[in-house]
């Protein structure tokens, strides 16, 4: 706990050589450190030469004020000394931060509460000075601004893998600036869901053009011939699902994708002109089919390959048809069968959240369109309570699967996406209600959960109260998840089970950073609430859904009683 009265004067821990140990660790204490002699050894190392050391007690008591309201005191001095031992001009840096207060405190709280974003301005320190532009932090990234700085940053690059660091390199950056302001609370849990998002449509999207242009260099144009018998080009489009395709990703989430092309008949041709075309026939080149299916090896390669700049995304390719043993790029034809003769309903869930993110819209929004009978329960006219209670039972057993495998790693209660209460319980509850009723009621269908919740609520199914419940807890177990997975940029959704990591993490959520007992304690407080409200509305549709008030209110939208 930190003390609300004034500080012991931190200065001689720099200026005084052989400080008695009991002040040295009093005066540490006072601003969180628990590790005395190494953040003791810490500062020495920061400190340099005599004028840096100077330099650097001036700003100290400010510095050590910083860090003492983070999560993690101790790891915001490490991150300091590898900061100011990596190339950056020291003295420059330190003049700059005692001009600049507020850089000063931005930088205590990116290295106490993210180790993953503090080794994104260790290894390029100068970003500190684009962080302090006007209008990076003030106001949130847009999509159209991305991807103009991306097309602007690769005007002048050709070679194709640097073009890709290129990618991973802005992807880092932008990382930054989302985290910091999600840290400072600049930006809620929508807005950062949404910014997350919309960096990974615009870096995939870049991925795609990068390679596609590369292997029709080498390749040619893929082609078929349409309706007319006239050669056209043929589209491929990148499918977005999961939180990528309902807009709402996380800090380190595997984007799940899904590859589709126009038609696997016809072949690739060489881009000549119309003079040559008359001279001699064109040439064969690899089958569309063969084509496109180096594609999506390559783009999948390009997003997930890690160099000495890191990777663009994990890739995730499960959802698509037959999964992980399927082709990667399948035709508009080929999913239209298989999802009429084999699709299974948590592909319908999945495809409630497809969303084209990257190459031809005109494939994309074909794709959408042919996907939505088989997403969406038979029209009220065909669809019977029994039909109903099969697809409600069908989801119920897969997070029954869920549920024992939390329960053999004791995460019941500690994973927030898919324990007991957790956001996959509010995505399911959404998700079955607008598969039963969106082809009869297409105005409960959205991608995003917190969308659909209202529009769920205003068709009469969600009462105003659950509909508040959920939205609250979703938002509250989103950021939960965000500030677990800030830390390392790992894919994590379960809590620490121990009681310091807890502290941190109740502090990353802004809980009273001057006492972190208090902060802890009402933190448990709060998840817990959250989850057991979240739990009893999705029993009370999962369970006994011939009982289920909101059953019965799903099939009474569609025209349909349900219980007689």
């Amino acid at each position: 706990m930190l003390e609300s009265t004034a500080q012991p004067d931190s200065t001689p821990v720099l200026l005084m050589p052989g400080l008695e140990p009991a002040r040295l660790e009093a005066t540490l204490q006072s601003y969180g450190l628990q590790r005395i002699q190494d953040a003791d050894a810490n500062l020495r190392s920061m400190g340099g030469d005599p004028h840096q050391r100077r330099q650097l007690a001036d700003i100290l008591p400010s510095l050590l004020e910083g860090i003492g309201r983070t999560a993690d005191p101790d790891q915001a001095l490490n991150h300091w000394e590898r900061w100011l031992a990596s190339g950056v001009s020291r003295s420059a840096v330190l003049e700059y931060l005692r001009s600049a207060p507020r850089m000063l405190d931005l930088v205590c709280t990116i290295f106490g509460n993210s180790d993953s974003l503090a080794f994104t301005l260790v290894r390029d320190p100068l970003l500190l000075y684009w962080l302090a532009q006007q209008n990076v932090l003030s106001t949130a990234p847009t999509k159209a601004g991305m991807e103009r700085t991306i097309r602007q940053s690769l005007e002048d690059v050709s070679a194709t893998e640097v073009r890709l660091d290129a990618l991973r390199q802005f992807r880092r950056r932008e990382m930054l600036r989302i985290g910091v302001r999600d840290l400072l609370r600049l930006a809620d849990v929508v807005e950062t869901t949404a910014s997350l998002s919309d960096l990974a449509a615009v870096l995939i999207g870049a991925a795609y053009r990068i390679v596609d242009t590369d292997l029709r260099a080498r390749y040619g144009i893929p082609m078929h011939q349409n309706r007319q018998g006239r050669w056209v080009e043929t589209g491929f489009a990148v499918i977005a699902l999961g939180k990528l395709g309902g807009h709402e990703l996380n800090y380190s989430s595997d984007v799940d994708v899904l590859y589709v092309c126009e038609s696997h008949e016809g072949e690739t041709r060489p881009a000549v002109s119309r003079r040559a075309k008359a001279k001699a026939p064109v040439q064969p080149g690899l089958s569309n089919e063969e084509y496109f299916e180096i594609l999506a090896q390559e783009l999948t390669r390009a997003l997930t390959a890690q160099t000495h700049e890191g990777y663009v995304y994990r890739v995730d390719l499960r959802l698509r048809a037959e999964g992980s043993v399927g082709q990667l790029t399948r035709s508009l034809d080929d999913y239209a069968k298989y999802y009429r003769t084999r699709g299974q309903v948590w592909e319908r869930l999945a495809l409630l959240k497809a969303w084209p993110i990257a190459g031809s819209q005109k494939v994309g929004r074909a794709f959408i369109k042919l996907v939505r009978p088989f997403v969406l329960a038979p029209s009220s006219k065909r669809l019977d309570v029994d039909q109903g209670l099969a697809i409600v039972e069908e989801v119920r057993s897969v997070k029954e699967r869920i549920d024992a495998k939390m329960a053999e790693r004791g995460h019941e209660q500690r994973n927030v996406k898919l324990g007991v209460g957790g956001i996959r319980e509010i995505e399911f509850l959404v998700q079955t209600i607008q598969v039963l009723a969106g082809q009869r009621v297409p105005g409960i269908l959205g991608r995003g959960t917190l969308g659909s919740l209202v529009r769920l609520q205003k068709a009469g199914i969600l009462s105003g109260k659950q509909q508040a419940d959920l939205t609250r807890a979703y938002q509250f177990l989103r950021n939960v998840e965000h500030k677990l997975q800030m830390v390392h940029d790992l894919q994590t959704h379960a809590l620490p089970d121990q009681q310091k990591e807890l502290e941190r993490c109740a502090i990353r959520m802004g809980y009273d950073r001057t006492d972190r007992a208090t902060a802890l304690k009402q933190f448990q407080v709060d998840l817990p609430a959250h989850t057991t409200l979240v739990h009893d509305i999705f029993r009370s549709f999962f369970d006994k859904p011939k009982t289920s008030e909101l059953f019965k209110k799903t099939f009474r939208l569609i025209g349909r009683e349900p219980v007689k």
